[in-house]
């Protein structure tokens, strides 16, 4: 879909549809009112009879309006306008996109982007129409033997706005959105590939053809290289496996050489199992998700590239496959980290700890400005957060402020959980420093106290997206987040 940015009213510019909102109790947005002064009430008298009442998201199209040059007039429901915010105003240009693309029409102008918001302004309400936009347009279908190519979906979507200001606001925030529609498309569609053709190999190489696309320094280390670094830890969840284990390290290099890096780390089993400890097999085909925190790196790092954006980012990705094996690792195994540290494993699908503890480890020799990995890893912060927002925990509390209101700028949102030490003791082990589970209490928690001991030496935050990297049932896939969020907390830094 292509996009642009235009000053201008409905009643003067034409296209093949015109998009304008209607609020409950029947009352129309100042565009809506805009073309009903011009088509001499046929508006107010389509919303009189009750046609279109403005329930949130409900969508009516129009032919041939008196005396207006589009085409097709789209009343979209804004629901109450007392209660018109942030989840409202996505929902509404959802709404709008879905119904363009049943009704064939090639264009369109989208004017609910001049709907003011409370302490949105007009950048914001750009960048996000054109991520819900692409979001809406989003299909997965590259895996099946037919496709419907013949629908007639729309190809290009003007976004208004008032004046000359907002359109060189808009035009800036048009780039970067799409900038990071186009990561959290990535990042969706490496999650939704299935575990055979989605292998650490795979991922390894979409990271070196990003590089060269991009011109970012990409190192892949392989399996010799890793026991050469005493990565102990990673290296016993991917024995059960006969795919062999990656460390994936990109670098953006857009700041200045002396300023420190930013490091996101993503956890990248691409398929888990559960090793030993195998799961039940019931929605285990969902565990191809289990990439989605190295897939959000990846995604990540194409948006920030595609900005051009004046920071430098490192992105590392360890990633294996958690499989059963007669080589796999057991429960109650002692393995040696890169740190030095030594872990018992009493649950070999608590694996995602056990390979960002080695990559978190690594990252030291970056002497990075602060680290955030990203993991799918407790079912236990599902429980606590459910599906809405990510679990953030950190060592720093200016660093998870930050995160925290990245978060609330892209309405890609976090939760923030305690660290605290009292959490620790349930890591205990007899016969090694820690054990790789504190058991069910807390188990989001003791996840990340697990991963704060080899975090000592800088700034870091995990984002626990076990809940909101992917849905289940009808709408089955992955949902790219939480790209939004770390792009925008990148985005900030860099200012």
């Amino acid at each position: 879909m292509d996009f642009s940015i235009k000053i201008g009213n409905p009643e003067k510019q034409r296209s093949a549809c015109a998009v304008v909102g209607v609020f409950e109790a029947r009352k129309l947005s100042p565009q809506a009112e805009a073309i009903d002064v011009l088509s001499k009430g046929y508006l107010s008298a389509i919303v009189r009879s009750g046609d279109m009442e403005g329930k949130l998201g409900s969508t009516l199209l129009l032919h041939n309006v008196p005396n207006v040059p589009s085409e097709r007039v789209l009343l979209v429901g804004l629901g109450k306008e007392k209660d018109f915010q942030e989840k409202q105003y996505e929902t509404a240009i959802r709404a709008s996109i879905k119904r363009l693309n049943e009704t064939g029409s090639a264009d369109a102008v989208l004017y609910l982007t001049q709907l003011p918001l409370k302490k949105r302004d007009i950048a914001w309400r750009i960048e996000q129409a054109v991520l819900v936009s692409m979001a809406s347009s989003y299909r997965f279908d590259q895996l099946k033997s037919k496709t419907d190519n013949g629908r007639n979906e729309l190809r290009k979507l003007t976004l208004s706005v008032a004046d000359r200001p907002e359109q060189t606001a808009g035009e800036k925030a048009l780039v970067r959105g799409l900038a990071i529609a186009s990561g959290i498309s990535f990042t969706k569609d490496l999650g939704n590939l299935p575990g055979n053709i989605c292998t650490p190999t795979y991922l390894a190489e979409q990271a070196v053809k990003l590089g060269k696309e991009y011109k970012l320094k990409v190192e892949v280390l392989n399996q010799p290289q890793l026991e050469k670094l005493g990565m102990g830890s990673f290296l016993a969840v991917a024995k059960g496996s006969r795919q062999p284990p990656k460390l994936i390290v990109m670098h953006h290099n857009g700041g200045d050489k002396k300023t420190k890096p930013i490091v996101l780390v993503g956890k990248g089993i691409t398929f888990d199992t559960g090793g030993i400890s195998i799961k039940p097999a019931a929605e285990m085909d969902e565990m191809k998700f289990d990439m989605c925190g190295a897939a959000s790196v990846l995604g990540t790092m194409k948006a920030v590239a595609e900005m051009g954006l004046k920071l430098n980012v490192i992105g590392v990705i360890p990633t294996c496959e958690n499989m059963p094996d007669g080589n796999a690792t057991r429960p109650g195994d002692v393995v040696t980290s890169m740190s030095g540290q030594t872990i018992e494993i009493l649950n070999t699908d608590a694996e995602g700890r056990l390979i960002l503890c080695d990559a978190l480890t690594y990252v030291e020799r970056f002497e990075p400005a602060a680290v955030v990995d990203i993991a799918t890893l407790t079912g236990a912060c599902v429980i606590a957060l459910g599906h809405v927002v990510s679990g953030l925990l950190s060592n720093q509390d200016a660093l998870a402020r930050e995160l925290l209101d990245a978060g609330e700028e892209s309405h890609d949102r976090a939760w923030h959980m305690p660290l605290y030490d009292d959490y620790q003791d349930q890591l205990k082990s007899n016969f090694a420093d820690m054990a790789n589970i504190g058991g069910r209490a807390g188990g989001a928690i003791t996840a990340a106290c697990f991963l704060s001991r080899f975090t000592k030496a800088y700034n870091w935050a995990h984002l626990d997206i076990a809940g909101t990297a992917w849905k289940s049932g009808g709408e089955k896939g992955a949902t790219g987040r939480p790209v939004g969020l770390l792009t925008r907390f990148l985005i900030n830094r860099a200012k």
